[in-house]
């Protein structure tokens, strides 16, 4: 395929472990011969699960994405605590026996529920929030203090699977729905403390980002232009739609407002779809009106 000839549309990947989402990106660049490639959300290393890449001019698409809330299914150790909090990191404290085989299952579950709802989280000091223009974990790796704010985020679900237990460690595998922007490293570390006996987290795999699923996710092997969704079919799982005529549709590719058409749409943004199912772009309100926000090229709707 020529570069001018490169795909545009938003591909779901299942990153496995030991990559990172860069890797990813990269992969994915040299498969469909094109440089324009971005990612809604990193995952880490270890983690495995569903990554969603813009190609080409949808790349536009990601920032509707990132603030969709996710799901996770991963594993929270508990009996010791690690400097990144999770496996990758350098055991810092452990629990002996008898403190970590005093913890009930009543406890934890009560613990756990402490955590669902509302919540004030500090992210992780290996997270990749932004710290006077550094990376948190550039800044810890380099062995600085990283001080980090708390932010509110959302666990609307906090489920327990499955609770196995050794003389040395309390295993939970474990279900969360929650908020863009939550770490599911500091629910583990937060738990674990909590408990007084340390927690970090062992496994980590994403199911779930707003209505994308990694069930439609391709693996590395299989990325091709044939995987990509078309930028219309990707907006309407992340955003409600409207569909326009095609005048309206050369309107807000104009830059003109649709007057009185907010009530068209229970919110936005809003995708706007064309008659022949193209994406036109992405609406905002304007008082009474709608906007274009953001609009595809028209050869690449």
């Amino acid at each position: 395929m020529a570069r001018d000839e490169a795909p545009t549309g938003v591909l779901l990947v299942d990153k496995p472990g030991g990559l990172t989402s860069h890797d990813v990106v990269s992969r994915t660049r040299r498969a469909l011969n094109t440089r324009k490639v971005g990612h809604a959300g990193t995952l880490d290393p270890m983690a495995t699960g569903l990554l969603v890449l813009g190609v080409g001019a949808a790349t536009r698409l990601l920032t509707y994405v990132v603030g969709l809330d996710k799901t996770y299914e991963t594993t929270i150790l508990l009996g010791a605590s690690t400097d990144t909090d999770d496996a990758d990191g350098s055991v810092v404290s452990r629990a002996d026996a008898p403190t970590l085989a005093a913890v009930t299952d009543e406890e934890i579950r009560a613990g756990i529920a402490d955590l669902t709802g509302d919540i004030e989280q500090v992210p992780s000091t290996v997270s990749a929030i932004k710290v006077a223009g550094r990376r948190a974990y550039d800044l810890a790796r380099a062995g600085e203090d990283v001080v980090l704010a708390s932010r509110a985020v959302t666990v609307s679900r906090f489920d327990v699977l499955a609770i196995r237990r050794t003389e040395a460690s309390i295993e939970l595998d474990a279900v969360v729905d929650c908020s863009s922007g939550t770490y599911i490293r500091a629910l583990a570390r937060d738990l674990g403390t909590a408990l007084t006996v340390g927690g970090h987290l062992t496994a980590l795999r994403r199911t779930r980002i707003g209505s994308f699923d990694v069930a439609a996710a391709v693996d590395l092997e299989h990325i091709e232009a044939d995987a990509l969704l078309q930028p219309a079919a990707a907006a309407a799982l992340a955003l409600p739609t409207l569909a326009v005529s095609d005048d309206e549709a050369r309107d807000l590719r104009h830059g003109k407002r649709l007057s009185g058409a907010a009530s068209r749409v229970a919110a936005t943004p809003a995708a706007a779809i064309g008659p022949d199912g193209a994406l036109i772009g992405v609406l905002e309100r304007r008082g009474t009106d709608l906007k274009s926000a953001m609009n595809m090229p028209e050869d690449h709707a």
